[in-house]
């Protein structure tokens, strides 16, 4: 059943006019809010030990990304699943690769209390800031309250909000500069609906807005897969190995690939994509003129980055 909504939602995008919209130039925020919550962002006290902050493994001076198959928390551990960028999140429809989150304030405190990350509890960190006076002030001065775990969220999730990447050259592509693409890049863009890449990578975000399962074509052996995906939150067998759509945008800065960071280079993701997923090998001029196509999805650096 799953795999004919698959094919008959394939057949709807790929029948429609236009499946993808450009970021929004200017996002409304609470720049108070925001900048609490990069500070925030950066802050190890959220951390059992007082070493990992969510800028950790999300890194933003690069792609939101830590570019490391698994990212490294307290104590060294390990993760087993490979950290998805952080910029353009609040376009997607669910968080995390199994959707465990239904959105960005939900998203917040699992990384603060899983033991291979953060290790940690909302009532240690709350008790960790209230001893610092320049956080008992900006939580005065925004919530005219004390520091307590909602405003925490509530300021990390304003901040989130605003790491958008506007204004990527397809973007601008989208909103009439016709001639800013090369015909090398609009041809791999033509390339990309015309293999059926657009089914699963659309809407503002390229990706992030459904569940698909890896391997739809040829099938993978999952044996040494222990990440299964969906399958964590609905425990239904069907949903095993369904992962989140990933973004495409700045897809070029946030190697490696998959859920399971094993794709090392971009390339190497197109190909891998187009065997398992479509089940076409297509030729090297094809796969370069993709590349070239996926190259024009790097945005600006948010805007947020720049205030103090």
């Amino acid at each position: 059943m799953k795999k004919l909504i698959l094919l008959f939602l394939t057949i709807a995008m790929l029948g429609a006019e236009e499946l993808i919209s450009p970021i929004e130039d200017n996002v409304a925020i609470d720049l108070n809010k925001a900048l609490l919550g990069k500070k925030l962002f950066f802050e190890k006290q959220l951390s059992r030990n007082n070493t990992i902050s969510c800028a950790s493994c999300h890194h933003l001076d690069k792609g939101g990304d830590d570019n490391q198959q698994f990212s490294v928390g307290v104590d060294n551990k390990r993760g087993i699943v490979n950290s998805p960028t952080v910029f353009n999140s609040k376009y997607n429809f669910v968080q995390f690769w199994d959707g465990r989150a239904k959105n960005l304030k939900e998203q917040v405190s699992i990384p603060i209390h899983n033991p291979n990350e953060m290790d940690s509890n909302m009532q240690e960190i709350v008790a960790k800031l209230k001893k610092n006076p320049t956080y008992i002030t900006l939580f005065k001065d925004i919530y005219n309250d004390t520091i307590k775990e909602a405003y925490i969220i509530d300021a990390i999730v304003e901040f989130e909000n605003a790491l958008v990447t506007p204004n990527s050259r397809f973007d601008r592509y989208l909103k009439g500069e016709s001639t800013i693409l090369s015909h090398r890049e609009k041809s791999g863009f033509e390339l990309f609906k015309s293999y059926g890449c657009i089914a699963c990578h659309n809407g503002i975000n390229l990706g992030g807005n459904l569940f698909q399962r890896v391997g739809i074509v040829k099938a993978m052996d999952y044996e040494e897969n222990k990440y299964l995906g969906l399958y964590n939150v609905t425990k239904d067998e069907e949903d095993k190995y369904f992962y989140k759509v990933p973004t495409l945008r700045n897809i070029e800065l946030t190697a490696p690939y998959l859920h399971s960071g094993t794709i090392v280079t971009l390339q190497e993701a197109v190909v891998f994509m187009m065997e398992y997923q479509i089940g076409v090998t297509p030729n090297e001029k094809d796969i370069n003129e993709i590349l070239a196509f996926l190259g024009t999805l790097t945005g600006e650096r948010p805007k947020i980055l720049e205030i103090d």
